[in-house]
């Protein structure tokens, strides 16, 4: 954008300065040439005063001897013609051009002045010729004709155009400056703005837009952009007070109701009786799950603006210990790989530890009895890899589309325990630590659930 204002400006400025720079070059090419051209007439005509009398009488000798002497101080060259064309007196190196002479010297003889060319170019190198017409009485006697170089007044008319030229490159060199500063100014409030918005964007609520620079315009568009982030900043907020809050009042009642329902157990006798007591039961137990889940899920999201460094594979380690007792329950195989040294990551208070929970309590509840879950870290991309691949039923293509949607479930997992906010609070976790969280297919069959954290600047 700031390119393509100062191209803006620069363009401009430049027809600006062609419209006003080629005429001036064409009025001081011809004002140099015009002044020459008026001296040249004059000399020719104080020349032709004498010459009358001269043609007149045969008496040529003053004449020649004044056409020498300027011919010798000023290096032009000039010659007396009479009527008949015939050259009467001439300085030595008088060798002018042939068309122009005779133009000029038709000119005279028909009692007008003549100036060639009109215009004297740098470039050029024909020579400015002018006739004066000797005149006695009302009558023609002949031409004085002076054939003046005109390299002086292209060497005079180049200087000033070089000088036009350097004016305009000035001009130009502050316009860039002036451009590049302006658009500057108009463009940091959009470039800051633009900053912001994507910090808000990955996550930091917040990053706010200072208003007091740019135009007034760009003033007020930042700060009602700094209002409106406040506002959904504060909505987003009271959302997740309300979850949280509505999570941890809830949880006790429920308990309370649980324990009621539990203590009807043995007054139910019948069979159908027991069977909905045990059924209630379970309910209990799912609505627990839930109101936990949205408890840890609020709190994930409210962990945004923290970040702590962790050792990856310690965590790896100490959750698949913690996880081993079930998985033994149920004869599947837990492994866990990890490298020779530390693994530092960079991530919200617990969100490796929740996350690797999660992953690995699905990894054990989805895969059949006697297969195998393995838990793998490395080091990758400038971060730390954490994988937790099985070998049960896996995902298919459209069901990993929605396995990080809250309470989604599979339609064959509808019988399995579980809220559907596990991959839910494993996203946002790993989202607010600056993350990425990936899932595949695995090869032959299973899931394959990629975790990926930064690593610290400074591990220690």
């Amino acid at each position: 954008m700031r390119r393509r204002l100062v191209f803006s400006y620069l363009l401009l400025m430049v027809l600006v300065l062609v419209a006003l720079e080629i005429p001036l070059a064409f009025t001081l090419a011809s004002a140099e040439t015009d002044r020459v051209r008026a001296d040249r007439l004059a000399d020719a005509t104080r020349f032709s005063s004498l010459s009358g009398p001269a043609l007149r009488g045969g008496a040529t000798g003053g004449v020649s001897a004044e056409l020498d002497r300027y011919a010798e101080l000023y290096g032009l060259h000039a010659a007396l013609v009479d009527r008949d064309r015939t050259v009467v007196i001439r300085t030595p190196q008088y060798r002018p051009d042939a068309q122009l002479v005779e133009s000029a010297t038709r000119a005279s003889l028909a009692g007008q002045q003549s100036a060639a060319p009109g215009l004297v170019w740098p470039w050029g190198d024909e020579p400015l010729v002018v006739s004066v017409p000797v005149s006695e009485s009302g009558e023609v006697l002949g031409t004085v004709i002076i054939s003046s170089p005109t390299s002086r007044i292209g060497r005079t008319t180049l200087t000033w155009w070089l000088a036009l030229a350097a004016i305009g490159a000035l001009a130009l060199l502050a316009c860039v400056l002036t451009a590049f500063r302006l658009a500057g100014w108009v463009l940091r409030p959009v470039t800051v703005l633009d900053a912001v918005t994507h910090e808000i964007a990955a996550g930091d609520r917040a990053a706010r837009a200072p208003h007091r620079v740019g135009p007034p315009e760009l003033r007020r568009l930042a700060a009602s952009f700094n209002d409106m982030a406040d506002a959904l900043s504060d909505a987003m907020e009271r959302q997740r007070a309300f979850v949280a809050h509505a999570s941890h009042q809830l949880r006790n009642p429920l308990t309370a109701l649980r324990l009621r329902v539990e203590e009807l157990g043995p007054s139910v006798t019948d069979e159908d009786g027991r069977t909905e007591h045990r059924l209630a039961l379970e309910e209990s137990d799912r609505l627990a799950q839930v109101l936990d889940g949205l408890l840890t899920l609020a709190r994930a999201e409210r962990g945004a603006d923290k970040m702590v460094v962790v050792d990856a594979a310690a965590v790896a380690v100490s959750r698949v210990t913690a996880w081993l007792p079930l998985a033994r329950r149920r004869s599947i195989e837990l492994t866990v790989n990890i490298p020779s040294g530390p693994a530092y990551a960079s991530a919200a208070p617990t969100a490796l530890d929740q996350s690797l929970d999660a992953l690995i309590d699905n990894a054990v509840k989805f895969t059949d009895d006697g297969g195998r879950v393995d838990v793998s870290v490395y080091r990758l991309d400038g971060g730390v890899a954490i994988h937790v691949r099985d070998n049960g039923r896996g995902m298919t293509s459209e069901q990993l589309k929605h396995a990080t949607e809250r309470f989604w479930r599979a339609a064959d997992a509808q019988n399995i325990s579980g809220a559907g906010l596990g991959l839910t609070i494993v996203a946002v976790l790993v989202d607010v630590s600056g993350g990425r969280l990936t899932m595949r297919q695995a090869i032959p069959r299973g899931l394959d659930a990629a975790l990926w954290f930064r690593t610290p600047d400074d591990p220690a």
